[in-house]
């Protein structure tokens, strides 16, 4: 089949490239008539500015990053969409050994609760305060990430101040696990393999996961430069469903055997097989004798996990104003807002069958159980969801969330 459209995109070595990996392997992206070129890159600092100034058309992006962009918190910022999500979930929060010891010994247990791991840690983080020793050093992938945000509403949740309490530094995924070996940080938040790399080389221990701090949470997006999104609409409708066909083959259990050997090549990932089949099957290492389900840790398609919700894309608002890292005004709220695409996510795949719902926000935490909701074409079933803490984002809200996380309330 001669392609129609040629396209490069930029991608991080985490698993959850599944997706574009699916994509080119499994010749989605080709039935679609597109020449996918993959190139894998070595920091999330990299995928944003090479996608800025024209070297990918489209990448794999930290869900907050095409926010950040179009807000201007970027050195090369430019008009950048997501008009689709690349799942949920596949992040844990990974500690090392001493510091898990210390930890257990504050009543942390080998579940993933992150009320029990938070209050251990808070626990450990006092006695470090009392004692004058230097803050605890933990690493996210960017600032602008998921991880940073997640880990700080974590801490903050758990009665420990992220800015005070804990010193916050980054390191690009594939260094974490030599990070934590060699003791220059006490933890990480971090996507899949290098939760599992840690526990499997003897370097840490899972405490917690982003399934269980906030419950069928986005992760990665696709980001696409505006200006290349509209001179190129029929190319990017063409990827989504490729990629949307690709999440439908990565949830199938019966291909993740093979999904697994082929994002561990060297052109991906270059790690063994062993390290990617935890966050696929839902049964992950808290320790390399201690081996837990979450069968919702990382998920590519169901729960309309390639949908992007305007509620989550005002959430990562949310916590860039709590934080400090921007201002909190009407206009800086509509970027937000206008940053993530489902209307050219239904376009695309209007025709297509699927589940598309039909609103564009939800509150995020209104689902205890699992839910039927509004949905074209298939029936859609959504939730559980929410934070660990029992609290509720309601977009709508937003002002009021807002005024509550910075009085210390949420």
């Amino acid at each position: 089949m001669t392609s129609r459209f040629e396209i490069t995109a930029g991608l991080m070595p985490l698993l959850d490239s599944a997706l574009l990996v699916a994509a080119k392997e499994k010749d989605f992206a080709r039935v679609e008539g597109i020449e996918l070129r993959l190139v894998r890159e070595t920091s999330w600092a990299n995928i944003r500015d090479r996608l800025a100034v024209g070297h990918f058309q489209v990448a794999h992006a930290l869900a907050p990053m095409p926010i950040a962009c179009n807000l201007g918190l970027s050195p090369l910022s430019v008009p950048t969409i997501a008009p689709l999500a690349l799942g949920l979930g596949g992040n844990a929060i990974t500690v090392s050994l001493p510091l898990w010891e210390l930890m257990s010994e504050a009543g942390a247990t080998a579940s993933f609760d992150p009320a029990a791991a938070g209050r251990a840690l808070k626990s450990v983080v006092a006695k470090r305060t009392k004692a004058a020793h230097p803050p605890l050093r933990f690493a996210v992938v960017h600032p602008h990430s998921g991880h940073n945000y997640e880990l700080r509403y974590w801490l903050a949740a758990s009665g420990i101040d992220p800015d005070r309490e804990i010193e916050i530094v980054i390191v690009p995924p594939p260094l974490m696990a030599d990070a934590l070996q060699s003791a220059s940080i006490d933890a990480y938040c971090v996507g899949e393999p290098w939760n599992t790399a840690a526990v499997l080389t003897g370097a840490g221990r899972i405490a917690t996961v982003k399934a269980a701090i906030w419950r069928s949470s986005p992760e990665k997006v696709l980001a696409v430069p505006a200006s290349w999104a509209e001179a190129h609409a029929e190319a990017l409708a063409s990827l989504l469903r490729a990629l949307v066909r690709a999440a439908q083959w990565c949830t199938n259990p019966a291909n993740h055997d093979e999904l697994a050997h082929i994002i561990a090549r060297p052109g991906y990932l270059d790690r063994p097989v062993e390290w990617m089949l935890p966050a696929l099957t839902g049964t992950l290492h808290a320790s390399r004798s201690h081996v837990l389900p979450v069968p919702e840790f990382f998920v590519p398609y169901a729960k309309a996990a390639t949908f992007p919700w305007k509620s989550h894309a005002l959430w990562f608002y949310s916590q860039m104003v709590r934080w400090r890292q921007v201002a909190h005004t009407d206009a800086n709220a509509a970027i937000a807002r206008g940053t993530y695409r489902p209307d050219l996510y239904r376009t695309a795949l209007a025709s297509s069958g699927i589940a598309l719902p039909v609103a564009n926000a939800k509150v995020e935490g209104a689902l205890k159980v699992e839910t039927p909701v509004g949905s074209a074409g298939a029936s859609l079933l959504l939730g559980p969801d929410g934070f660990f803490d029992g609290d509720l984002f309601d977009p709508d809200e937003l002002d009021g969330y807002i005024a509550r996380q910075r009085t210390g309330s949420a």
